[in-house]
C-alpha cells in the first residue's frame, strides 16, 4: 500500500514538473558579468537556456550544496560515533578475555547464588 502511495506521489510531482517545463519554454540568456563590467574587462561569458532547465539546475545545485553542507556539519557526530564503536569493540574483546579466565577462578558463593537465579 505504501509503495502505491509513493508511486502516486512521484507521478504527481512528475506531472507538476512537466507542466512547469511546458509553461516555461522561453529561452533566456544568462551572463556571467554585467554589461558595463564586461565592456571594461573585454569578455563576458553568456549561455542561452530554457527557463525550466535553469530552474531545474538551480534546484539540483541547491540540493547538492545542502547535502555537502550537512555532511561537513555532521562530521563531529560521525567521528564521535566511530570513537564509541572502537571503544565498544575493545570493551567486548576485554569482556571475552575475562570470561575465558573466569571459569578458572574460584567463584564467590554469593555470586554463584545470584547467577543461578
Amino acid at each position: 500500500m505504501i509503495a502505491y502511495l509513493r508511486y502516486g506521489f512521484a507521478a504527481v510531482i512528475a506531472v507538476i514538473f512537466v507542466t512547469v517545463a511546458v509553461a516555461n519554454r522561453a529561452i533566456v540568456e544568462i551572463k556571467l558579468l554585467p554589461d558595463a563590467l564586461a565592456a571594461l574587462l573585454g569578455f563576458n561569458f553568456s549561455l542561452a537556456l530554457p527557463v525550466f532547465l535553469l530552474l531545474g539546475l538551480a534546484i539540483v545545485l541547491g540540493l547538492l550544496l545542502g547535502f555537502i553542507w550537512e555532511w561537513f556539519r555532521e562530521h563531529g557526530y560521525r567521528a564521535e560515533a566511530a570513537k564509541l564503536r572502537r571503544e565498544t569493540a575493545s570493551m567486548r574483546a576485554e569482556l571475552q578475555r575475562a570470561e575465558k579466565v573466569a571459569p578458572q577462578m574460584r567463584k564467590d558463593d554469593v555470586l554463584a547464588l545470584v547467577e543461578s537465579k
